[in-house]
């Protein structure tokens, strides 16, 4: 019977292992909610009369109730990438890990749906 080889891409990689995908979701996200920043203190900063009406004029387009859509979704996810590495690094009684990720997933997902509803209102 051979010996496996258990070093560089053959190796057996166990466990958190996220890595590179996590790291360049987090940076992507990033510079979504960047644009999205520039754009809305763009706007703000460009407007002649800056009142509800011109802000809700801005959210009444559909493109940007995508863009929004997109960056808040990023951000939602962004955080759970975070909270989840915080919580897998300080975090070590198994039980209490996985409650906090629970809750942090809810919380997440009712602000999610909560973004969607106050879109889709306007």
């Amino acid at each position: 019977m051979a010996k496996k080889n258990n070093i560089g891409a053959n190796r057996l990689v166990v466990g958190a292992h996220y890595g590179v995908k996590d790291w360049l979701a987090q940076r992507v996200t990033a510079i979504v909610m960047v644009v999205y920043t520039l754009i809305l203190l763009g706007t703000f900063l460009t407007a002649q009369n800056f009142t509800y009406e011109g802000w809700a004029g801005l959210f009444s387009r559909q493109w940007f109730k995508l863009f929004s859509l997109v960056t808040f979704f990023g951000l939602y996810y962004h955080v759970w990438v975070g909270m989840r590495d915080i919580w897998m690094d300080y975090v070590k009684p198994v039980g209490i890990r996985l409650t906090l990720q629970i809750a942090t997933v809810l919380a997440l997902l009712a602000c999610a749906a909560w973004t969607v509803q106050i879109l889709w209102s306007v």
